[in-house]
């Protein structure tokens, strides 16, 4: 099962955040990753703050499977 994942630490941020997120969809971590990012950063939420993000989610394999 492939996974979708983003992480805080490669991009440039004044908070130094190293928070990575991940989900089994490309729309669930598009959310997840939004929120973080207006909430902890003070981006605004804007489509083409968006559409940087979903540029950024890059496909993983987990090391394992929950089950």
């Amino acid at each position: 099962m492939e996974r979708y994942f983003i992480d805080c630490r490669n991009y440039p941020n004044d908070a130094k955040c190293t928070l990575a997120l991940s989900a089994d969809t490309r729309d669930e971590l598009l959310e997840a990753a939004v929120h973080h990012a207006t909430k902890v950063h003070g981006h605004e939420d804007t489509p083409e703050f968006r559409e940087m993000i979903v540029k950024g989610i890059q496909d993983m394999t987990p090391p394992f499977s929950v089950s």
